[in-house]
């Protein structure tokens, strides 16, 4: 089912990248679980289970009804500006040496991104970076930055 959206529009995004998935299970107590919730109750196909073993939303086919971001049970899914292509794939929010021992693309809050944000949107709040949308150029320096790749461009033109 194919619905036309004016420009700009939004879409839902999966804050995880699944970097903890690697030994059979999720061992972060932030992230996707690929439970599969959320690709059951959205209508339109936009959700599925990726081969990380985390959710990932077809920005295309999604409308952003929210029904997938109500469904997670560990709130890892939200809304964004399709605008704004840079998106933080992490929810983690523990300090940086239980971070980078859980998960191999969690944000660690060392707050590269923060210093590189010319416009000032990207900020660290519990260990974790955070993109002011409305604020963001979509430069991508953050993105170039982040040392651990949990910030990303959505078009994939600026990830490492």
């Amino acid at each position: 089912m194919a619905v036309k959206k004016k420009f700009p529009y939004r879409a839902a995004v999966v804050a995880c990248k699944g970097g903890c998935q690697d030994d059979g299970g999720c061992a972060c107590a932030y992230g996707c679980t690929g439970c599969g919730k959320c690709v059951e109750v959205c209508r339109f196909g936009a959700v599925s289970i990726n081969e990380a073993g985390v959710s990932k939303v077809d920005e295309k086919k999604c409308i952003a009804c929210g029904m997938c971001v109500k469904s997670c049970p560990r709130k890892v899914i939200h809304l964004h500006e399709c605008a704004n292509s840079i998106v933080v794939e992490c929810s983690n929010q523990d300090e940086a040496k239980q971070a980078r021992d859980i998960c191999k693309n969690s944000c660690i809050g060392c707050g590269a991104c923060e210093k590189a944000c010319t416009a000032g949107a990207v900020r660290v709040a519990g260990h974790c970076a955070v993109i002011e949308e409305e604020v963001c150029l979509s430069c991508g320096m953050c993105v170039v930055k982040c040392p651990r790749g949990a910030i990303v461009d959505l078009r994939g033109v600026l990830n490492k």
